[in-house]
């Protein structure tokens, strides 16, 4: 068992997390904030947020309703807003377009494995990207 000496146990707590690993010639990992995440796990994440995006909308929404509002006349008033109607027609659209093609991305992978290279799915988050764009423009002027 190893004793430290008060001297020494007092100039370790000044020393902060990456002077005692550098010390220890063991160097701290990227931080989040400098780290670049490759185009693949932007895509997985996001797949993941607008999932969860679209089930608060619809947890709203049906809150909404129990609470005896009318789920349809609030779209439909949102819809005819001319500065509300592109944003709300924006907020559903491209999650609900970009949740979907990450579902068959996914549906796809999981029929055929070979697909599953680096460059394959580095493209397929760039198709998923711009189809979900294509399908939430597209949404948005109807």
């Amino acid at each position: 068992m190893t004793v430290i000496s008060s001297k020494s146990a007092e100039e370790y707590k000044k020393q902060n997390y990456t002077e005692r690993m550098d010390k220890k010639g063991m160097p701290v990992s990227p931080h989040v904030m400098i780290y670049s995440f490759p185009v693949v796990a932007l895509s997985s994440i996001t797949v993941r947020i607008t999932g969860v995006c679209l089930w608060l909308g619809v947890g709203g929404i049906a809150a909404h309703s129990l609470a005896g509002g009318d789920p349809a006349l609030l779209m439909a008033s949102i819809g005819d807003s001319p500065v509300l109607g592109p944003l709300g027609k924006l907020s559903v659209a491209f999650p609900l377009s970009y949740h979907f093609l990450g579902g068959v991305r996914h549906a796809y992978w999981d029929q055929t494995p070979e697909a599953v290279t680096n460059e394959q799915v580095e493209k397929a988050s760039y198709a998923v990207a711009g189809g979900s764009a294509v399908l939430t423009g597209i949404a948005m002027f109807m």
